[in-house]
């Protein structure tokens, strides 16, 4: 490992939560110790990368084990700028490794066991050699605005009140703009137009990688599918209801709106 292994950061997971050291101000990744303390060793987790120049690990663990004293097992939506930047970055890489490293275990080709490939990020057949890679899922997620309001929908599937911004898988065959015009279509019942990137964002949930665009009303009234969508509403800068959290790119979105119209561009 680069660096002095006991300032190494490691990120330690038990299920879909992150071993968090919180005696440190402030909060951080535990150090290398930690994990040997553990029982763990580098042939046991995957190599992440080298924010602030030092190698940094990801481990899973099992068990109901009390984590050590002042650490805890926290969820990566409540890690959300508890974290720095880096930090909480090499924690979503680390569930999503790890995540595919739990349910990938058989191979799609012959239904052989996997094992861990010796160089790169993806696991091999013992049998036929097919190599699979880490899945990613690939969905846009689109603001649409017509005439200074908002386009935010309920999905059947959201507690309560909330309302956000439409999204969808991209199918094979298509373009991330097909995507875009295709899931407001079916979702609302309208055409949008003017369709520009506007970021993205990893989603380990279990492995998505969310593309953000913004798009124009073009055409068509809003005509919910009752399926995944159960309302769907044109909403102004000061009426905006109940929004998505501030770790998603959703709520990105909707604040580059606000942010758009309230300086009256």
């Amino acid at each position: 490992m680069t660096g002095d292994i006991d300032t190494c950061p490691v990120f330690i997971l038990r299920g879909n939560k992150v071993l968090v050291d919180l005696s440190s101000r402030p909060p951080k990744a535990p150090l290398q110790d930690v994990a040997r303390s553990l029982g763990l060793s580098i042939a046991d987790g995957y190599r992440l990368g080298y924010p602030g120049g030092l190698e940094c690990y990801a481990f899973s663990v099992t068990g109901e084990e009390e984590p050590p004293a002042g650490m805890e097992y926290l969820g990566l939506r409540r890690l959300f700028g508890v974290l720095d930047g880096n930090q909480y970055a090499m924690a979503v890489r680390a569930l999503g490794i790890l995540n595919w490293d739990r349910t990938c275990r058989f191979c799609s080709t012959c239904g052989s066991r996997l094992r861990r490939h010796e160089t790169i990020l993806a696991k091999e057949c013992e049998a036929c050699g097919f190599t699979m890679f880490p899945r990613i899922s690939p969905a846009v997620i689109v603001l649409v605005e017509r005439q200074g309001k908002v386009l935010l929908a309920r999905a059947s599937r959201f507690a309560g009140d909330l309302y956000s911004v439409l999204a969808g898988f991209a199918e094979p065959g298509e373009t991330l703009e097909d995507v875009v015009r295709r899931e407001v279509r079916e979702e609302v019942g309208i055409e949008v137009e003017d369709i520009r990137y506007f970021g993205s964002q990893p989603w380990p949930y279990p492995d998505s990688l969310m593309i953000g665009f913004t798009a124009s009303w073009a055409a068509g009234e809003i005509a919910v599918d009752n399926d995944e969508i159960s309302d769907a509403r044109w909403f102004t800068v000061d009426g905006l209801p109940k929004i998505p959290d501030r770790i998603s790119i959703a709520r990105s979105l909707i604040d580059w709106f606000v942010e758009k119209h309230r300086k009256g561009t």
